[in-house]
């Protein structure tokens, strides 16, 4: 190995160490490699999210970026978007088809800067146009219906825009079987409607947990009872009663929705009739 070593003495040395502008030499030169390392580095993604910026498409107006995304749930956000993006979703679990997924995305409250399509053998569908801003409209299709397009708007305003949604990817068997939703039995407290969202908030009282995720309903000590809330379409027609249901459903968006809400004693029937049959996905406790 060889090396260089350079000394300098006297004077020289004294100019190298005092001198004002060799040091803005260096902040400059340090700054500079910052702000390269920052143009090389305007996107970042893994298995689930996406996020970059359209400017450095800005060169290139009609470039098309492709984005591979393989989870179940994630978010896409693009920065002040250029060009268009094809985002590519596909199911971390492996299956012999995907006719039965379905995929759902959830603009952000504040998504704008472009047009979202589902893209298949060239042939665009319109799913979310730019401007539609409402916070819980959810837009879901078939998975073989096509990958997402995402097409910048073409306006001369450079404020700031982000184009931005969450995505889901969604087994239409799992949904309604027992056994991958979150079960409990109990009855109904109370319900809220809201008719500009067209949903229906439910209050519900547990008499038995037997499985949840996310932690919808919480224990509340002073009763040492199980409570929680979960939402439904308004024109499900939901009301408060007497009697025990069994409530299924699963996390959406961070958000429990109700599957199906059978009345308990009707459940009861037709678990035996299917278990007499053997025709039970799962085995759960009655009492």
């Amino acid at each position: 190995m060889v090396g260089i070593v350079l000394a300098v003495r006297g004077p020289a040395r004294q100019l190298w160490l005092s001198s004002p502008l060799l040091l803005l030499l260096l902040l400059f030169l340090l700054l500079l490699l910052l702000l390269c390392r920052g143009a090389s580095a305007q996107y970042s993604s893994n298995m689930c999210n996406w996020k970059g910026s359209g400017l450095t498409h800005e060169a290139h107006k009609k470039d098309v970026e492709q984005v591979y995304l393989r989870c179940s749930e994630g978010s896409i956000e693009w920065m002040y978007p250029i060009g268009a993006l094809i985002i590519n979703l596909q199911p971390n679990i492996v299956s012999l088809s995907n006719k039965h997924l379905t995929v759902c995305i959830k603009p952000f409250k504040n998504s704008m800067g472009a047009n979202i399509y589902l893209e298949k053998t060239g042939e665009l569908k319109l799913l979310v146009r730019d401007g539609d801003h409402n916070p819980r409209k959810v837009y879901c299709f078939n998975f073989d219906q096509g990958a997402l397009f995402v097409e910048a708007t073409l306006k001369q305003d450079i404020s700031r825009k982000i184009t931005g949604f969450q995505y889901e990817l969604t087994n239409k068997r799992e949904v309604s079987d027992l056994y991958t939703a979150s079960v409990v039995r109990g009855s109904i407290q109370n319900v809220t409607n809201e008719p500009e969202q067209q949903e229906s908030i439910i209050d519900i009282h547990v008499s038995k947990l037997y499985r949840q995720k996310n932690k919808v309903f919480q224990l509340v000590e002073s009763s040492e009872s199980w409570q929680g809330q979960i939402k439904t379409l308004l024109e499900c027609g939901v009301k408060p009663g007497n009697g025990d249901f069994l409530f299924t459903g699963r996390i959406h968006f961070g958000e429990a929705r109700l599957s199906c809400a059978p009345r308990f004693k009707d459940f009861l029937r037709m678990y035996k009739d299917a278990e007499n049959k053997g025709l039970n996905p799962c085995e759960i406790g009655t009492v």
